[in-house]
């Protein structure tokens, strides 16, 4: 408490920042929020009289540990916690964090979100209708009692794996998606697209990069479509340097432990984002009900061949229109973001 908690305390703001990748407002937010809510992190007086750990103790010892992916029992000196109550700790917040901010935090995009990121995007990289960017990234699992298995054969083909058991186009197959069409080169398409490197299919809400272009107008549009593809590996690289426990083999014994982890990471790196105001979408606004009906046809829409192509060469006209002469000077290309995870 006396190190940042008290009103003078001996670390100040930035020292707390760069322990708990937060501001000190949100991570006191946090604890109150979890505190009122959940048991666990209640304080509370065994039948010996002593007093149970309180919450921002054991909410500290879970952000070191998300924070740097240390194990447990580093910082029970500091805490003056046993490492058992760390590990259950980090369990309980994980869970708590993700019942709480869920709805809000790692939400499906409304059609506010869908304008606000097709805004976002095209003053950044300028082509319309994107959505954002697929791609994968690996977390090692320290005890996975088959982490030997298929050791030789790993590779890109995890993308399409991912993909194909995603539940990214359910909405669209229930007809409950938000509205996504928009115009490019005088032709009006149905949905956004995301983009995508070479292993993934040619889908009509795909859009790839030319693998080997000869005009000046492909070789343009290979250029935007590889600049814009940066935001999600750098999202990926800024999610992993901010909570260390991705980047290190994790600890858990359970599959459901290592993804309630990975959630938990997401929603609190979106909430610092929109805490510090460098969120896209700031407000949420909720789509109006819609009854649920599948649509036979939506699986053959978005697997169109056809309007991926033609997608593609709309695009790479509109882009061999414009001017973008910082393409060709590196230091004046758009900065790549990391906004929210939806």
């Amino acid at each position: 408490m006396r190190d940042y908690f008290v009103e003078n305390p001996k670390l100040g703001p930035v020292w707390f920042r760069e322990r708990f990748r937060m501001s000190q407002r949100l991570f006191l937010k946090i604890v109150t929020d979890i505190e009122q809510r959940f048991v666990y992190f209640q304080q509370r007086i065994d039948r010996s009289g002593r007093k149970s750990l309180a919450a921002i103790q054991k909410c500290t010892s879970v952000v070191e540990q998300l924070g740097t992916g240390n194990p447990p029992d580093n910082f029970d000196d500091y805490l003056c916690m046993a490492a058992r109550t760390s590990r259950e700790s980090l369990d309980h917040f994980c869970n708590a964090v993700i019942e709480l901010y869920r709805d809000e935090y790692l939400r499906r995009p409304t059609s506010h979100d869908v304008a606000r990121l097709y805004e976002a995007h095209e003053r950044r990289h300028k082509i319309p209708g994107m959505l954002g960017s697929l791609d994968c990234t690996h977390f090692v699992w320290r005890n996975c009692p088959k982490a030997l298995k298929g050791q030789y054969n790993r590779g890109s083909l995890n993308d399409i794996n991912v993909l194909m058991q995603s539940t990214l186009y359910m909405r669209e197959r229930n007809s409950t998606a938000p509205d996504s069409s928009f115009t490019v080169n005088d032709r009006r398409y149905k949905r956004g697209y995301y983009l995508t490197d070479g292993i993934y299919p040619r889908w009509a809400t795909h859009v790839k990069a030319i693998p080997y272009p000869t005009e000046t107008n492909d070789k343009k549009f290979k250029k935007v479509q590889e600049s814009a593809r940066k935001d999600v590996e750098r999202a990926f690289g800024v999610l992993k340097g901010k909570w260390g426990i991705l980047s290190r083999p994790m600890r858990a014994m359970t599959v459901d432990k290592i993804t309630n982890i990975v959630h938990a990471c997401i929603i609190l790196h979106n909430m610092i984002l929109k805490d510090d105001g460098r969120a896209i979408t700031l407000v949420r606004i909720v789509d109006r009900g819609v009854q649920v009906v599948y649509n036979h046809d939506a699986v053959d829409e978005i697997e169109d061949e056809e309007v991926h192509h033609r997608l593609r060469y709309d695009l790479t006209e509109h882009v061999g229109r414009l001017n973008l002469s910082h393409l060709d000077d590196p230091a004046a290309q758009p900065t790549p973001i990391a906004d929210l995870f939806i």
